[in-house]
């Protein structure tokens, strides 16, 4: 598969879960890879599946809320292969389950400098590149809960909420540039993310928060991926500043 070829991605969050799959994922159609993550180890490893596969990766370590580190990462973006065709702005955290009004102020801005203010850090520098080079297109990674409200998840619906808008204001700004801006909203994906939180497979809660979707399941990290390559690629030339549900009918309730 190489609708992708002589492409370059770039993927934060890439160590595991969805941001690897959608590494992989790019990989898998052609594009050459740059991913960062904040943990070494993991984005290592996603780098080292994509070379074992045959494809070219590079990791960059970086933490998206430090502006310093997303600088450095795009830095290594250019210098690596002079380009940037595609970005998924995927790395996230989750924020401890908490009322609004017990919600601890240090939690509070940790959840939005990661899930809001990262990915307008590394939007701001991935349209400079694209911008200078006339293409590209930008994904970000929102949720359901960037449409729906979910209790003691204050301020990681917040962040969610403020990520659909920033992709819906950044799309109009550059639209005319050939930069399309777009979301995917994942319904809860099986991750490691969600396993720390309680809902590994076998669990009351993974069976309850899997009968939230209608399809009665929850979904996997590589549904994920296709959305985002789908996105990037030219079959959805023409969508620009859309969220994309990707959730087994969980917002069509």
């Amino acid at each position: 598969m190489n609708g992708f070829k002589d492409k370059v991605a770039f993927v934060t969050g890439a160590g595991s879960g969805i941001g690897r799959a959608c590494a992989l994922a790019f990989a898998k159609e052609g594009a050459k890879l740059v991913v960062t993550d904040v943990v070494a180890d993991g984005g290592e490893e996603t780098v080292h599946m994509i070379k074992t596969a045959g494809g070219e990766a590079v990791f960059a370590l970086g933490n998206v809320a430090k502006s310093s580190d997303v600088r450095s990462v795009t830095s290594t973006i250019l210098k690596t292969y002079g380009r940037l065709d595609y970005a998924c702005n995927n790395a996230g955290i989750g924020g401890p389950p908490m009322l609004t009004g017990d919600y601890l102020e240090d939690d509070w801005r940790a959840v939005i400098d990661v899930n809001l203010t990262g990915a307008w850090l590394c939007m701001k520098y991935e349209l400079e590149i694209m911008q200078k080079q006339g293409s590209g297109a930008i994904v970000n990674m929102a949720s359901i809960l960037g449409k729906v409200g979910f209790a003691t998840a204050p301020a990681y619906v917040a962040a969610k909420h403020g990520l659909i808008g920033l992709t819906q204001a950044a799309a109009l700004e550059y639209a005319a540039q050939n930069i399309r801006i777009n979301a995917v909203c994942p319904g809860f994906i099986y991750t490691p993310l969600l396993e720390k939180a309680g809902m590994k497979i076998g669990t009351d809660l993974h069976t309850q928060i899997s009968n939230l979707h209608p399809m009665k399941r929850m979904g996997t990290s590589e549904e994920i991926a296709s959305a985002v390559t789908w996105l990037c690629s030219d079959a959805a030339s023409f969508i620009t500043g859309h969220a994309l549900m990707v959730d087994g009918g969980y917002t069509a309730q």
